[in-house]
């Protein structure tokens, strides 16, 4: 096993990366005070890791375990799913030191940290990410929060979790497309990070997409070391937080544009990076064979590089629907190289003739 820390003073936790972890009861008795826990998982992950959280918990709280199963899919990352979560929550009597557990995705974590936030005003959370997406991304930094019709996450809460137990083995049983979702959040902290992780990714492309374990932890870990970097110099996305969203300013268009749960996360992403990377050739920030390489390994990963066409107006209106947004104006997170980003506004005619080119 390997931990990672996210230094971020009395609130900082660890991050546990390895093998067969979520049956290991030592993992989460540090960070449990109180004497129940909720867990909150999805129709997809309870049959598959619910009972193995389950009898680690027992030795310690006994019978005082609950699990609140939520419907499966971005589409349910509603007010309507949230509410459920505080229906169980308030059927049983919980209280303030009450644990919640997510147990599950990106979608389960971020609907989970966003309970544990608003509920009596905030109670203790643990994260236990099942997918590789949730496991090198969503789980760390504390960004919850739930989907609006009109943009993607832009009701949440930055709060954060009390330990991220990111169990290898579920990647196992992940679909072959929900593993290339997470591949890209793993192309995109090379990209924007670190260089030499970049080429590493390119050189092991073959073995991620295999699932090899020793080949994913490495890429786990070396992503939850940027992030949580990133995340302690700027926990509240102020100024550096935002270049994690390489990607993101497109990508959520085309999630919002298409109606959640369409595309996944993860591949709104990887079209978004084109996208992004293209918008950075154009104006003169990025070489043109740094696009090339990023395009091909996109495309190793399994994920999409053409854009749906929504039409040039619909993505800039989506687009100014963004948490980075100022007064209505689009910030991009652009590439200069790898391993170095910058945050600006661009001309019309360059995101029209990028979205001409990559839808």
């Amino acid at each position: 096993m390997i931990t990672v820390n996210v230094d971020l003073g009395e609130r900082a936790y660890p991050i546990h990366i390895g093998t067969d972890l979520i049956g290991k009861t030592e993992l989460f008795a540090p960070h449990i005070a109180g004497s129940s826990v909720t867990i909150v998982t999805n129709t997809t992950v309870e049959p598959l890791y619910g009972d193995t959280l389950r009898r680690a918990l027992g030795p310690l709280l006994g019978k005082n375990v609950s699990t609140v199963v939520l419907p499966d899919g971005e589409a349910y990352k509603s007010w309507e799913t949230l509410n459920q979560i505080f229906d169980a929550l308030l059927g049983a009597r919980a209280d303030r030191k009450t644990t919640l557990i997510a147990l599950g995705g990106g979608v389960i974590g971020d609907m989970t940290g966003f309970a544990a936030a608003c509920y009596m005003r905030g109670v203790p959370f643990i994260q236990v990410p099942t997918t590789l997406l949730s496991q090198v991304d969503s789980s760390v930094g504390g960004k919850t929060g739930i989907n609006h019709p009109l943009g993607k996450n832009m009701i949440g809460a930055f709060y954060q979790p009390q330990a991220v137990i990111a169990d290898i083995s579920a990647l196992r049983t992940l679909p072959p497309r929900e593993l290339a979702a997470g591949m890209a959040e793993v192309i995109k902290t090379g990209a924007i990070a670190d260089a030499v992780f970049f080429d590493w990714i390119e050189a092991h492309i073959d073995a991620l997409n295999r699932c090899e374990p020793e080949v994913l932890a490495e890429a786990v870990k070396r992503s939850c070391e940027i992030k949580a970097s990133v995340v302690a110099a700027d926990e509240r996305e102020g100024g550096l937080r935002a270049i994690l969203n390489f990607g993101h300013t497109f990508g959520h268009a085309i999630e919002a544009g298409l109606g959640y749960g369409e595309w996944l996360h993860g591949e709104a992403v990887g079209c978004g990076m084109v996208m992004a990377a293209d918008l950075s050739v154009r104006l003169g920030y990025l070489d043109e064979a740094a696009r090339e390489r990023l395009v091909a390994l996109i495309t190793a990963a399994h994920l999409p590089t053409r854009a749906p066409a929504l039409g040039a107006a619909r993505y800039v209106d989506l687009m100014r629907v963004d948490k980075k947004a100022e007064s209505g104006e689009i910030k991009f997170i652009l590439l200069k190289r790898f391993g170095e980003t910058l945050i600006t506004r661009a001309p019309d005619d360059a995101v029209n003739a990028t979205l001409a080119a990559t839808v």
